[in-house]
Order: C-alpha cells, then structure tokens, then sequence
C-alpha cells in the first residue's frame, strides 16, 4: 500500500472499476432514484433501480479516465449553472500559466459548489483542473467517496482522535499536498478553513497554512509557502441557497451554545447547494503570494485582505449592510441604488424581502449578518 493510499483521488486505471462499482450499489442507486423519480421511488424504488443501473453502465462504459469523467461531468455542470444561476463570471485567469501548478486557497461557502465552479472556471479555460480537498465528516458513505475520488477529491481526515492521531494525519496531509505540486506538478485546492464561513466573514485559519508546513521543515515557513504557488481564490455569490439554514444554525449556537447535526444535515445542504437558486456567481483567481511575510499569522491576514477585496460585491449585500444592527457606522457605505441599475436594485429588494419573510424573526440578524459582513469587510479594508 502506497503512502497516500488512503486518502489520494483515484488513479485513471482504476475509474473503470470504480464506476462499474458504483453502477450496481443498492444505496447510490437509489439516492438516484429519489432526485430523479420522487414520487415513484418512495413506494417502488426496487423497480427503478435495475433500469437505472443499466442506464448507469450504458453510459459510463466508456469512460476509462478521470478526464473522460470530467468531459462527462462539465455537461452537468453546465446545467446546473443554466437552471441554478443566473450566470457565472470568472476572472484573474492571466495570473496562471497552464503548465505550472498552483495551490488554490479559497473562501468557503458551499460544501460541493465552490470546488465545482473553481473546476468550471479552470476547464473553460482549458487549464487543468486541481484536486480537491474534502473532509472525511461529509464522505460518512462508500459510494459518496467513491464518487468524490473519482473527480480528483483527497480526504481530509477530520474525525480522527487523539493528539498523535491528528498530527500524523496532517503531516500525511501536507505530505501529500506537497507531493502533489513539487513532485506530480498537480494543481491542489483547499478552503480557507475548516467548515463554511456561514456568517459571511470570510477568515483564513493559520493552523492550515502550518499544516502546510509541516513537511517541510528544513525550508522556513515563507521558502515552503512560495514554493508552493499560493493562489487565493474569491468565489462569490449573489443569494445562498442555504442562507435559512446557516441562519437557523448560528441563532441555535449563539443561544445554547452549541449546535449539533442532525443525521442526514449535510447530505440535504449539498442537494440544497447544488440546485438552489444563487442568482449571480462569480469566481476571481489572485495573484499568488509573495514572498512578504515571515509567518503563518501574517500570511492569513495577507490572505484575507485578498478575499474581502476581490470579493464581488451584489446589490442585496448593500441592503443587507444598511440593515444590519450591527454594522460599522464610521463606515461609508452608499445605498444600492447609487451603484447599480433599477433594474437589479428592484430584484434584489424582491428577493430580500422574501427571505426575510421566510425567515422566522428572532433569527433574521444571522441572515442579515451573513450578506452584510462581505461588504463591511471590504469597506473597512479599503478604509485602513
């Protein structure tokens, strides 16, 4: 067994298997079954699931790379963003040359869609998609990793306990981040931080960029770091379709303390992700990271400076801030109506006003939290 064996995405050789695998599991087959056939899975999903199984294989038999996979993958993609959005914009492409590879570190709102739409960006571009980091809490079923792993995932190993435990995962991490661009010239992307920045403030954790690190010891932080082409990634969103649900979470935790998942919680934000709608999306690639500073701390609040100024800002977080209780009143922050067309300041206000309504009322600054704090951030950065 290979040293990353048991975390690393799959190999072209072994996709083949893996999809024929997957084509015949009882449970992926019938998780199929339920987005595709509601009504007539619930009370006769053993009778859909052979006609899905031998759609499955019919389709997939000739796929025999992770590049064929993803040819197959970008059509869907290219659906969801047609019936999910109104659109994505990318741009800071010209700061990556095709042939080098480049550590992507990126905010982090949605569970499945941010990689997705990094991916998107980097194959309409005709550059090589990265691999992607994803923790083990989210791949708690086989056909689930199987399906991540195929389209280039390593796992995250999060659940492990115990201190050695934990620093040897993340020394297998590093290792094999690091493998993956010095040596294999693969492309990696990982979020900012641990968990979606469900309140909008989008901060980067200096323990990932010591884990980074870790490594390789024998450089100094900032040689380790460079040579890894450290390139933050902005990914924005008009509306999140999670917005409620994040609300809901941080009003729970902020009066009891704590919040806990309730079984099934993260398999329904990912199908809520991927098909609700989020107006308008756009992803920015920064340049990458120079050489000025000396830690893991200064290299974060270089970081997030980057995030909270090339985020794009939409009109309904100009309504949301001009909202928000709690917002920094020194700031000067002029109305949506002064930098965007009636037009879009109109569906804007229409669709705010429907998710406030939907909003039950003790747990509406959490929702207005959410779409101000982007702004505040970038105003207050623009400040200093």
């Amino acid at each position: 067994m290979g040293q990353f064996d048991s975390i690393r995405p799959y190999h072209d050789h072994e996709v083949a298997e893996v999809l024929q695998r997957l084509a015949v599991n009882p449970e992926f087959l019938n998780t199929i079954a339920k987005y595709r056939f509601p009504r007539l899975a619930k009370h006769f999903c053993w009778l859909v699931r052979p006609l899905i199984s031998y759609s499955l294989r019919k389709e997939l038999a000739d796929i025999n790379s992770v590049a064929d996979l993803q040819a197959r993958i970008a059509f869907y993609v290219e659906n969801s963003v047609k019936r999910a959005t109104d659109g994505i914009s990318f741009s800071g492409i010209e700061h990556l040359t095709g042939n080098q590879p480049h550590l992507f570190l990126s905010n982090h709102r949605d569970i499945v869609m941010d990689p997705a739409y990094v991916n998107y960006a980097l194959y309409q571009s005709q550059i090589n998609t990265p691999r992607l980091a994803i923790g083990d809490n989210l791949l708690q079923r086989p056909f689930v990793s199987d399906l991540m792993r195929l389209n280039k995932s390593f796992i995250v190993q999060r659940s492990v306990s115990g201190r050695r435990e934990k620093i040897d995962a993340f020394m297998q991490l590093s290792s094999y981040i690091n493998h993956s661009i010095l040596q294999e010239q693969q492309s990696v992307w990982i979020a900012q931080a641990e968990g979606r920045a469900k309140d909008g403030n989008d901060r980067t954790d200096s323990a990932i960029l010591k884990m980074l690190h870790m490594s390789q010891r024998e450089l100094e932080f900032n040689q380790a770091i460079r040579q890894l082409s450290l390139t933050p990634v902005v990914i924005s969103y008009e509306y999140d379709p999670c917005d409620l649900a994040k609300a809901r979470e941080l009003y729970i935790k902020a009066t009891t303390g704590k919040y806990t998942k309730q079984p099934g919680e993260d398999d329904a934000s990912i199908v809520l992700g991927i098909t609700g709608y989020k107006g308008r999306v756009h992803v920015h690639f920064s340049e990458p990271i120079g050489n000025d500073f000396t830690d893991a701390r200064e290299l974060a609040q270089q970081i997030d400076q980057i995030v909270w100024r090339d985020y794009r800002l939409f009109p309904i977080n100009y309504l949301a801030w001009h909202a928000w209780s709690e917002r920094d009143q020194a700031l000067l922050v002029p109305a949506a109506r002064e930098l965007f067309t009636e037009k879009e300041v109109a569906l804007a206000q229409s669709v705010w006003q429907k998710k406030l309504a939907d909003c039950p009322t003790e747990q509406r600054p959490f929702l207005i939290m959410q779409y101000a704090n982007p702004l505040q951030n970038q105003y207050r950065s623009q400040a200093q």
